[in-house]
């Protein structure tokens, strides 16, 4: 929904930056989608880092809050597509491998929150992506079969976890994960705003809000 992936390539560098690494496109590939431990630790084994992760992951919400204001941003078509799924009564949920504090901080800055039915977030889950739990939790709370359910994912991991949960798989890259592998991806969108993905909801376009 958001170029969060701006924000946290911007943590990512600085991360490394303070210990002497690059973080690299490679890297971010690699952790991209991930929850914060098993991310983190892919952060330590690629750089020989000596930090644990919890202290990278505490490190990187302080930068993350601080860094927000300067790079969020929606992703092209979010107001419109919310609008138009609010119009035709599909039910929306959040399912995302974030931590509650930085999905939070992300989420009220545009008072996004009641518009959903719920959000689940890495404490939700004991199993993150590529495993599918989160996508399967999020049916079971809305009522609805895996395959009754579309995923709008921006990752290789994201779309493999929706994947294997049996969802209706999009994929939306986003500049940072353009040359990932959507093999697994239903639909690969150009933008939330490209008219297959309203045509694969079976629902019209609202007129863009001022």
């Amino acid at each position: 929904m958001f170029n969060t992936e701006d924000v946290y390539s911007a943590v990512g560098t600085e991360l490394l930056r303070r210990r002497g690494h690059e973080f690299s496109k490679e890297l971010k590939t690699e952790m991209m989608g991930r929850p914060p431990r098993p991310s983190f630790e892919v952060m330590i084994r690629w750089c020989s880092l000596d930090d644990g992760w919890e202290q990278l992951r505490d490190e990187s919400e302080v930068l993350y809050i601080d860094l927000l204001d300067d790079y969020l941003a929606p992703m092209p078509g979010l107001w419109q597509l919310l609008d138009s799924l609010e119009s035709a009564g599909i039910p929306k949920a959040i399912g995302t491998s974030s931590q509650p504090k930085l999905v939070d901080a992300t989420l009220s800055r545009f008072d996004l929150q009641p518009r959903f039915q719920f959000i689940l977030t890495a404490d939700d889950i004991t199993q993150g992506k590529p495993h599918p739990e989160i996508y399967l939790k999020a049916a079971e709370r809305l009522a609805v079969l895996p395959r009754e359910t579309m995923v709008l994912e921006d990752s290789q991991i994201g779309c493999r976890a929706a994947a294997a949960a049996g969802a209706f798989v999009v994929a939306v890259p986003s500049p940072h994960s353009r040359d990932h592998d959507f093999g697994t991806a239903t639909l690969v969108a150009d933008s939330l705003a490209d008219p297959r993905l309203y045509d694969a909801l079976g629902i019209g376009r609202k007129r863009d809000q001022v």
